[in-house]
């Protein structure tokens, strides 16, 4: 880790914006010194300067190329070729077809922009300063647009945009507001006290996130039980490889609760990289924050939504829609006129904060707050009120005004957690239990689909899987992804659909294209994709995850042995995993992946130590011989798991449970991991004695050192990239408690 080096920008405060990943993806596709047949399109002033000028050039290029931009940059290196020079009054055509400004900023807003900064139009631009303009543009633009709950055009939700946008310019506020919930919440942890309370204003944070114990802590505060702890390396000095053990099993981990990772690697966070490690804070809080709002946890939400109110549509919407939806109600009683639809420009002038403080506490909201004509003194009273009802203040007056999107959505979030507002009317309630019984029974193969699907890199994002893969738009993308090519993009309507027919052709392509993949499609039409059926919709997600896994080992043997033969099948990850236990001199063996004797996680525990020497600490393995056991240890498995690399989705119900599909996943992933590593070492087959026998130094080790894991950082890293197959793969949590079938790949109805 130490003798890493990482691909170096000329400029440093470029360099801060991006990831390493995306650096050594450049660098990869950049041949140092000039290539001749590239010399002959650069200008000539790049000709005639030094090579490394021109690997600047040829590096900037890729890099507009990477972050995909609309416009095409020949366009740029034409008009600078052509008139030896670019000036700000080429710019507003050219970054109006840019992404992300394409469809929200005119040339006049464009220009009128670019004129504070350079007042004379003819003033040469070059490539740093075309960057930086750039980047200054989204940031005005991101803020004049009011955040995620703007109702813009993207189906994603906050969970996407937080790190998926490339370009960052930190906001000193946010970094202050997530400080002081980090110091609020683990300030009483018994490894991480000694550290805290972190000073918002220096760089202790990024300090303190290197050894990836804060991250992990987080992520088990935001949803409880998330990572065994006995899985975190904890000692006071780590190595470079159980740091990056850490950073593995926290952002696989962080997908797993519904994080989006992609273009976050483990050296991202090993180096504290600001923009990328507060993007990720930022998820991780808001997913805590947001936790309440959705009708399983608060069922009183049922009061929000009319009678005649399709129930499937209230459990779509995304939580800050919830979140909207609950505000307005509130402001609505109150006589406030206006409806809020985003956490920043619609709140800016704390008015609807004095109206819905007004409807929540009238005992602590006086008139003079909804009197005072000042924005500024309007928001100081807004706060004192909030103050009083034990709400912490996540943001300033300034916030407020300023239309914060991300710290106004997170204060409305801590109002509902402390005074929501809602009736306890158990009729009402009961209605809602009653409604949503369905959904808890598809509780686990929804999550899981969710969270696979989101780990993809796929543009939408997925609030509830049953309701938004309706239109077919997301399933085209899945597709698109696990088969990349098999989907005629002209075909397809992109959403917002309104003809009921365009969402029928979208869903009659998937049925099509699964007929392809050689799918076991019986009974499944396209129409019962748009009408919801949720049992064949299990059924067809569970065949695209499982085809992903097959195709995913098929390539690593293919690649490796060069092999011609039969393609890996269902028995062939069984009798992989049976001999990998065999081989490590352990007796324990798995019948089927529906084997009751699994239930005790002895298994798999072996199996994970087979494939990695010394990654499991057999002192705090139990027997799983009560339930309380076997859920320790099922608990254990899955943060084993994702600590070595794998990026698994499944509860440990499913292992207790013997959850056929499941366990079948789980096996595979790990085989995948295995065959990822066998190409680097003479043997996989790590020698290894029984676990009573253990008790060498290396193996008395706590918990939290599971030794020296030989993974490489920039294997590790490859877990949360796009192209990364580890990503895939982790399609753990396919239907969970959906209906069995026997293959694994029939759609069967009961």
């Amino acid at each position: 880790m130490s003798g890493f080096v990482g691909v170096v920008v000329s400029d440093p405060s470029l360099q801060e914006q991006f990831t390493q990943v995306e650096l050594r993806s450049l660098k990869a596709k950049v041949t140092p010194g000039p290539n001749p047949r590239a010399s002959a399109a650069l200008p000539t002033p790049v000709l005639q300067s030094t090579p490394e000028t021109q690997l600047v050039y040829v590096w900037f290029v890729s890099f507009v190329q990477l972050v995909t931009f609309i416009l095409p940059v020949s366009q740029f290196v034409s008009l600078k070729r052509d008139s030896g020079h670019v000036t700000t009054k080429n710019l507003p055509g050219l970054m109006k077809k840019l992404r992300g400004l394409n469809e929200v900023a005119s040339e006049e807003e464009i220009s009128a922009f670019l004129s504070e900064s350079y007042p004379n139009s003819d003033q040469e631009i070059d490539f740093e300063a075309f960057l930086r303009e750039y980047l200054n543009l989204q940031g005005r633009v991101s803020a004049k647009g009011g955040g995620s709950g703007g109702g813009g055009k993207t189906p994603s939700s906050f969970l996407k945009s937080s790190t998926t946008t490339l370009l960052h310019n930190l906001n000193q506020a946010e970094k202050s507001s997530y400080v002081a919930h980090i110091n609020t919440y683990l300030r009483e942890d018994p490894f991480l006290k000694k550290y805290l309370p972190i000073d918002p204003a220096g760089n202790q944070l990024f300090d303190l996130i290197r050894d990836g114990v804060l991250l992990c802590k987080l992520i088990n505060v935001a949803v409880p039980g998330t990572i065994d702890e006995r899985a975190i390396n904890k000692k006071r000095v780590l190595n470079p490889w159980e740091r990056n053990e850490n950073h593995t099993l926290c952002l696989n981990s962080a997908k797993a609760i519904g994080c989006t990772v992609v273009n976050i690697g483990t050296q991202d966070l090993v180096e504290g990289r600001p923009h990328l490690v507060l993007g990720l804070i930022s998820q991780i809080i808001k997913i805590q924050l947001l936790a309440d709002l959705n009708l399983k946890k608060t069922p009183q939400l049922v009061e929000l939504f009319d009678d005649s109110k399709d129930i499937d549509e209230v459990l779509s919407l995304s939580p800050e829609k919830m979140l909207l939806r609950w505000m307005n109600h509130h402001l609505k009683k109150a006589g406030y006129k206006k409806t809020v639809n985003n956490f920043s420009s619609d709140v800016k002038d704390g008015e609807a904060y004095a109206y819905l403080l007004k409807a929540l506490a009238p005992e602590h909201s006086p008139e003079t707050t909804l009197d005072t004509k000042d924005p500024d003194e309007r928001a100081k009273l807004v706060l004192e009120q909030a103050e009083k009802l034990d709400c912490k203040r996540y943001l300033t007056p300034k916030d407020i005004t300023e239309g914060s999107a991300n710290l106004n959505l997170a204060f409305v979030a801590q109002i509902f957690q402390h005074r929501n507002g809602l009736t306890s009317d158990t009729k009402q309630v009961t209605l809602t239990q009653t409604a949503t019984h369905d959904d808890v029974l598809l509780s686990r193969e929804e999550r899981a689909f969710r969270m696979w699907i989101n780990s993809l890199g796929v543009e939408s994002y997925v609030n509830n899987v049953f309701e938004d893969i309706r239109n077919g738009w997301v399933l085209l993308e899945v597709l698109d992804k696990v088969s990349p090519g098999s989907v005629n993009w002209k075909l397809a309507s992109k959403p917002p659909i309104k003809l009921p027919f365009r969402k029928l052709e979208n869903c009659n392509q998937v049925i099509k294209i699964g007929k392809q993949l050689k799918f076991s499609l019986v009974n499944l039409a396209g129409n019962d994709i748009v009408q919801g059926n949720k049992k064949l919709i299990v059924a067809l997600l569970w065949q695209l995850m499982r085809f992903n896994i097959l195709q995913l080992l098929n390539k690593l043997r293919f690649h490796s042995q060069g092999s011609q033969g039969k393609e890996i099948s269902d028995a062939d990850i069984l009798n992989w995993a049976n001999s990998k236990v065999k081989a490590s001199g352990r007796t324990s063996r798995m019948e089927s992946f529906k084997d009751k004797s699994l239930s005790t996680g002895l298994f798999f525990l072996e199996l994970l130590s087979a494939v990695q020497p010394r990654v499991v600490n057999w002192k705090v393995v139990t027997r799983g011989e009560t339930d309380e056991d076997k859920k320790l240890n099922a608990t254990y498995i899955i943060s084993v798991a994702r600590k070595l690399g794998c990026s698994v989705f499944l509860l440990p119900e499913d292992i207790i449970e013997v959850n056929q599909k499941m366990i079948l996943t789980l096996t595979a992933s790990v085989m995948y991991w295995s065959l990822q590593k066998q190409p680097q070492s003479q043997s996989e087959t790590p020698e290894q004695s029984e676990p009573s026998s253990m008790t060498s130094d290396a193996a008395s080790d706590i918990a939290s050192e599971d030794g020296g894991s030989t993974t490489a950082p920039s294997e590790s890293e490859e877990v949360n990239s796009l192209s990364d197959s580890i990503s895939n793969l982790t399609m753990d949590d396919a239907t969970s408690n959906g209906p069995s079938a026997e293959n694994g790949n029939g759609v069967t109805e009961s």
